[in-house]
C-alpha cells in the first residue's frame, strides 16, 4: 500500500465530517482565505465531466467511485478542481440543448457533483463554456444560429446582444441551482477570453466583464445573500500579442483575482527538459503578479505540454512529466502565485500521475511554514542574489516573510531531467526584510519534509543571507520573522 493510500484511509472519516466554508479574498492580501479567516490555497488541476475520474457521475453510472476519488484527492491535499459546465469535444455533454433548455441528465450530474464536493470538502472553479472545442466544433454547438441558437458567428460571442443574453441566462440558471453551495470556489466568467471572440476587438473585454460579471453578482446577492468570487482567464501567449489586455484581465475592479494560462512554446508547450519550463514559469509569473498591481491573488489555472500532446500526439514519460510538473509548481508558488498552478493533464488518459499527486502533497506540507493571511509579497526573482550561475532562483517576499526556491541548471541529463552526481555549495541573499530575527526552514520538495531549521539576524539595511553547503537538485526555503 502506498503512502498516499494509507493517508487516504486514515483521514477519509475526518474529511467527510469537515465543515466547508466559503472562500473569500482580503484587500491587499494576494492569497485566499475562508470566511472564517483561515488560509486557503487552490491545489488541484483541470478535470472534465467526460474524463475517466468524473465519468461515473453521468447518468449516475457509479457515484460511489467518484466519491472515493474525491476523498482520495482531498486526503492528498487537493482542494480545488477546475471544471467547465459543458465539454464540447463531443455532442452529448451540452448543458443547454436547445438554448435555454437544460437536459435533466446534465443537471443531475452537477447536482450530484456539488453534493459530493460539499460532503468531501472539495471546491470547484467553474467556467460556463468550453471555448476551445466550442470554437473548433462551432457547427455543432446549440448556440450556433444554424442550430437554432442566438449567434451567427463564433467571432461575435462576446459582442452579440442575443448571445450575451444567453450567457447571462446560463449563469443565472447555474447560480440559482448551485450558487448557494460553499463548494463553488469562484466563477471563471469566460475561459481564455480572446479578441477573436469579439470580432478581433480587445476593447470588448471590459464591457463584457462589466455586463456579465455585474449581472451575476447582483443575481447572487439577491438569491443567496452573497456572491462568489469572479475571474476571467486568458491564454497567456496572447498577452505578448496584445499587451493592453493586461488591464481588463489583471486589474479590472470587478474581478477578485487574476487568472492566466501558462502556455509558452516550446519550454512549456513542448518541453525538452524540466528546467527550462520552470524558468519560463518564473518569468511569466513575475510579469503576472506585477501586472496585478493592487495585490489581488494571481494564479495559473491551465498549463501543461499541450503542443506535445495535442499536435504531436506524444504523452510524456511519467518520470519526465513528474519532474516537469513539480518544477513548474514550485516556480509558480515561489514567484508569488497562489498555490502551484492547475495542470491540464495532457496525458492519455486525461489524469494526473501518482508522482504529480505526491508533488501536490509535498506542496501542501510546505504551506503552514508561511502565514499566507498576512503575506503581502512582491516578486523577487531578479532582486535576490544567488552566488552561482549554475542555480536558478525564484523568490517572493515582504518585510516579514519570504519564499525561496533554488533549482540547479547545470546537470540536465539526456532524458531532460536533473541527474546531479555531486552536490554544490551556494548562498543566496533576500532583500527587503526588516531588521530582526528570522527562522529559515529548508524543505525537500520531493519527500515533502523539512530538512533543516536555522535562525539568522537581519540588521538595518542588510539582506538575509542563506548558505547551503550541499545542494543536490533543488530546495525550497520558508523565511519567517520570529516575534
Amino acid at each position: 500500500m502506498s503512502t498516499l493510500d494509507r493517508l487516504w484511509q486514515s483521514s477519509a472519516t475526518e474529511i467527510l465530517q469537515a465543515r466547508q466554508p466559503w472562500i473569500e479574498t482580503r484587500p491587499g492580501i494576494p492569497y485566499f482565505v475562508t470566511e472564517d479567516g483561515a488560509p486557503w490555497t487552490p491545489i488541484g488541476q483541470n478535470d472534465a465531466i467526460s474524463w475517466p475520474e468524473m465519468a461515473g457521475l453521468f447518468r449516475r453510472r457509479d457515484l460511489a467511485a467518484v466519491e472515493r476519488h474525491l476523498c482520495w484527492l482531498k486526503a492528498h491535499g487537493v482542494t480545488c478542481l477546475r471544471l467547465m459546465l459543458e465539454y464540447a469535444q463531443g455532442q452529448h455533454r451540452y448543458i443547454e440543448r436547445p438554448v435555454g433548455q437544460f437536459p435533466p441528465n446534465m443537471v443531475r450530474f452537477w447536482d450530484d457533483l456539488f453534493a459530493l464536493c460539499e460532503k468531501v470538502g472539495m471546491y470547484v472553479l467553474l467556467t460556463p463554456y468550453d471555448t476551445f472545442f466550442m470554437w473548433i466544433r462551432w457547427r455543432h454547438h446549440p448556440y450556433n444560429r444554424k442550430n437554432g441558437g442566438p449567434c451567427s458567428s463564433r467571432s461575435q460571442w462576446l459582442t452579440c446582444p442575443e448571445t450575451r443574453g444567453a450567457i447571462k441566462a446560463r449563469l443565472r440558471f447555474a447560480s440559482d441551482r448551485w450558487g448557494g453551495s460553499p463548494a463553488l470556489f469562484a466563477w471563471d466568467l469566460w475561459n481564455e477570453m480572446h479578441p477573436a471572440h469579439a470580432e478581433n476587438d480587445p476593447k470588448a473585454f471590459v464591457p463584457f466583464i462589466d455586463d456579465v460579471g455585474t449581472s451575476l453578482r447582483r443575481f447572487e446577492r439577491e438569491r443567496h445573500g452573497r456572491a462568489h468570487l469572479q475571474t476571467v482567464s486568458i491564454f497567456g501567449p496572447e498577452l505578448v500579442k496584445y499587451p493592453h489586455l493586461t488591464e481588463p484581465i489583471f486589474r479590472h475592479p470587478a474581478l477578485d483575482f487574476a487568472n492566466t494560462h501558462l502556455y509558452e512554446y516550446p519550454a512549456i508547450d513542448k518541453p525538452k527538459d524540466t528546467v527550462a519550463a520552470a524558468v519560463a514559469v518564473g518569468r511569466l509569473m513575475r510579469e503576472a503578479v506585477t501586472e496585478a498591481s493592487d495585490m489581488r491573488p494571481v494564479f495559473d489555472s491551465e498549463h501543461g505540454p499541450i503542443h506535445s500532446f495535442k499536435d504531436k500526439k506524444v504523452t510524456l514519460p511519467a518520470e519526465f512529466d513528474d519532474e516537469y510538473f513539480r518544477h513548474m509548481q514550485w516556480a509558480h508558488i515561489a514567484s508569488g502565485g497562489a498555490g502551484g498552478g492547475m495542470r491540464w493533464p495532457n496525458r492519455h488518459p486525461h489524469t494526473l500521475t501518482t508522482g504529480m499527486r505526491e508533488a501536490q502533497r509535498a506542496l501542501v506540507a510546505f504551506l503552514p511554514l508561511i502565514d499566507w493571511t498576512t503575506f503581502r509579497r512582491r516578486n523577487l526573482n531578479e532582486e535576490i542574489d544567488v552566488s552561482s550561475s549554475k542555480i536558478a532562483g525564484f523568490a517572493c517576499g515582504d518585510a516579514d516573510q519570504a519564499v525561496l526556491w533554488l533549482l540547479r541548471t547545470d546537470c540536465v541529463g539526456g532524458g531532460g531531467t536533473l541527474t546531479p552526481k555531486q552536490p554544490i555549495s551556494v548562498s543566496a541573499s533576500i532583500p527587503g526584510l526588516r531588521p530582526g530575527r528570522y527562522r529559515m526552514t529548508q524543505f525537500d520538495t520531493q519527500s515533502g519534509r523539512t530538512t533543516l531549521d536555522q535562525g539568522s539576524m537581519v540588521g538595518p539595511g542588510d539582506a538575509l543571507r542563506i548558505d547551503l553547503p550541499a545542494l543536490h537538485a533543488d530546495v525550497a526555503i520558508a523565511v519567517r520573522r520570529v516575534g
